[in-house]
């Protein structure tokens, strides 16, 4: 089999398994969901949507974050990892929202990563999910099942967005990135035995 054709039979299956893709971590703004996901690193989006509801109801808008000291938004966010640094950034990633962008979330990939805790997988998450461009985000899930599948070399998350791009068409990113995350933790979790990862079966037997 083709690595086209292994990329076709993922797109394939992943398609029957997850016709819909809601977006995993809760927000109700391009503003909130950007929040979220700088919260998400090394940290469950489960875990994240536990704690952002009472966060964005005192701080769900760069005004009343930037309001707020550190130590106030440290103690909203306690439970989430790295909570003394993800303080730290949220505060002023809200006071250069303000200062730069009226309070508004640019919509380029040099405004957005230009915030604090703000990475291009962030900024990607942002450009597909909060304003609809094309884009393909690449976290832990994705990468360990392209390079699982053969669809990547695996040296590193930037080789593996830019092969995703090469493979999939386009219209499909915004989507399929979501159900390669959603495939991973039911199917292929990183720290399971892959008994139910059928997909990698179908793309290696003999």
């Amino acid at each position: 089999m083709t690595k086209k054709q292994r990329a076709e039979l993922v797109q394939r299956e992943l398609e029957i398994l997850y016709p819909a893709t809601p977006i995993p971590l809760d927000h109700t703004d391009p503003y909130t969901l950007m929040v979220a996901v700088a919260l998400s690193a090394q940290t469950t989006d489960k875990k994240v949507n536990q704690v952002t509801p009472d966060l964005f109801a005192v701080a769900g808008t760069p005004q009343r974050m930037a309001k707020l000291e550190e130590y106030q938004i440290k103690e909203l966010i306690k439970e989430i990892g790295l909570s003394n640094t993800k303080a730290k950034n949220l505060k002023r990633m809200a006071e250069l929202l303000l200062e730069r962008h009226d309070g508004i979330v640019p919509q380029t990939y040099e405004e957005l990563e230009a915030l604090p805790g703000v990475g291009h997988k962030t900024a990607s998450v942002v450009m597909s999910q909060g304003f609809g461009f094309p884009a393909f985000p690449v976290d832990t899930h994705i990468h360990r099942l392209m390079t699982q599948w053969k669809l990547t070399s695996g040296k590193n998350v930037v080789e593996t967005e830019k092969d995703a791009k090469i493979l999939w068409k386009e219209e499909v990113w915004n989507k399929l990135h979501l159900q390669i995350i959603y495939y991973g933790r039911e199917y292929s979790p990183a720290r399971g035995k892959g008994e139910k990862d059928f997909i990698t079966k179908m793309l290696f037997e003999k």
